[in-house]
């Protein structure tokens, strides 16, 4: 309850041996039970968003269209589950590694161009294309958090290439 008080009447953030993502980082901490409730509800809400998407895509006109905005915001909410985890900082820190660079700005460009294609140009094919990259590229992406796999699956696609 101090620590709450010294944030709140700007006690703590006039220390001058702290920045201000320090001391909004620290005021916004959860503890570890509240972090996995989280990541399981966002995750759980995003998978549930995903297969949503699918199952529309079943229906006459619209299908197509809520496919696109369930799959796009169940891709977001999967990925903002991690955040709970790990905390948005640092997240947002390892989504720009080197390794995942390029991964994550192909993903987040594929996730607004296919609403982009969907809903200003109304190119439904164009946002199945970006809908695959957006699969693609997560995949890719979350293939990077596990050691060693990337570059095994390089090599067995380069085996099967030759």
């Amino acid at each position: 309850m101090d620590k709450l008080k010294s944030v709140l009447s700007g006690e703590e953030s006039r220390r001058e041996d702290r920045t201000v993502l320090e001391t909004v980082n620290e005021a916004s901490t959860l503890s570890w039970p509240t972090r996995i409730r989280g990541f399981v509800v966002c995750f759980i809400f995003g998978v549930g968003c995903t297969i949503l998407g699918v199952g529309c895509l079943f229906l006459p006109k619209i299908g197509i269209t809520l496919f696109i905005v369930f799959y796009t915001f169940g891709n977001l909410c999967t990925l903002g589950s991690t955040m709970f985890l790990m905390g948005p900082m640092k997240q947002l820190k390892r989504m720009c590694d080197k390794t995942r660079a390029l991964a994550t700005a192909i993903m987040l460009t594929c996730l607004v161009l296919t609403l982009c294609a969907a809903f200003w140009w109304k190119n439904f094919g164009l946002a199945l294309l970006f809908v695959i990259l957006q699969v693609l590229s997560f995949a890719w992406y979350s293939l990077s958090y596990i050691p060693c796999v990337r570059e095994a699956i390089c090599k067995l696609v380069a085996t099967f290439c030759t």
